[in-house]
């Protein structure tokens, strides 16, 4: 999802977008590898300017077994790594990775505004994501490396794909208290923000976040009031627990009030600034 809006707003601006796939090449800007068996062909690197990964298994997958788990750990570590390795093997290494990563890092923290100097928090997703870093600062040295920690991004796909549904149907409502902070972004601004990134002299960990945070009451109310449809059926938090358990604590229960400061200090300058504008564009309105 991110990647094709990322893909459409560079080939607009003239930029040649090389795509790697998993399956049989489609076209000469396609090449084939296999992260999950390190295979890749380095050579790519001697030939561009910004490797962009955002590869890794969707967490909107649920239930999370243990083997699910392990998918969404080693998918990301084993694409980056497999992509860090071929930089460092490249006669001419790229001059940028910008490296997907996640909000996950900073655990539940409710009350806490977070910015990219807040600590790591706790849980499987603060340490997939810390893990995830890790392998991506392995790039050649020369590098700048940009560790991009998306929330929800608000476009049809991701966290959006169980949740527009049940509001089109009307069921959407409350889940747990509906109090907890849900950081947001829209489609746009997401591959916005990574295309200045791109260009920018900033590194490390960046928030790909909205500037105005909100509540998960807040967010969904919203997506029920622009499609017209009622929203008030609440999903106790004992409940979401109990079916989801990990899922369900970390992604739907989770408070983050996380706040980019980063990218606001470098002067980027969001299209969609309020939840109201960019769950108007996520519904095409």
């Amino acid at each position: 999802m991110i990647g094709s809006e990322l893909a459409r707003q560079l080939e607009r601006e003239g930029d040649t977008v090389l795509r790697l796939v998993r399956r049989r090449p489609g076209s000469a800007a396609e090449f084939n590898w296999a992260p999950s068996a390190h295979i890749i062909d380095f050579t790519l690197m001697d030939d561009v300017d910004v490797v962009v990964n955002l590869s890794g298994a969707s967490l909107a997958h649920l239930p999370w077994t243990a083997g699910y788990k392990e998918e969404i750990r080693q998918s990301r570590l084993q694409a980056t790594r497999t992509l860090t390795d071929a930089m460092g093997m490249s006669r001419r290494p790229p001059a940028v990775l910008i490296n997907a990563s996640a909000v996950g890092y900073y655990g539940d923290r409710p009350g806490a505004r977070l910015t990219e100097s807040s600590p790591k928090g706790e849980g499987f997703l603060a340490d997939v994501v810390d893990e995830w870093e890790t392998a991506a600062r392995l790039a050649p040295e020369g590098t700048r490396v940009v560790l991009v920690r998306s929330g929800i991004v608000l476009g049809n796909g991701g966290a959006m794909r169980p949740l527009l549904p049940l509001a089109r149907l009307g069921l959407a409502g409350p889940l747990g208290t509906g109090g907890q902070h849900w950081p947001w972004i829209s489609l746009h601004d997401e591959a916005a923000a990574i295309r200045h990134l791109m260009r920018s002299g900033v590194e490390g960990a960046v928030n790909l976040v909205g500037p105005s945070p909100v509540t998960a009451d807040v967010l969904v109310r919203e997506l029920a009031r622009q499609l017209g449809r009622p929203y008030g059926l609440r999903a106790p938090e004992g409940l979401i627990e109990f079916a989801l358990r990990d899922a369900g604590r970390e992604l739907l229960l989770a408070s983050q009030k996380v706040v980019p400061t980063r990218l606001i200090d470098d002067g980027f300058v969001f299209r969609h600034d309020t939840v109201q504008k960019a769950v108007a564009a996520l519904l095409g309105r």
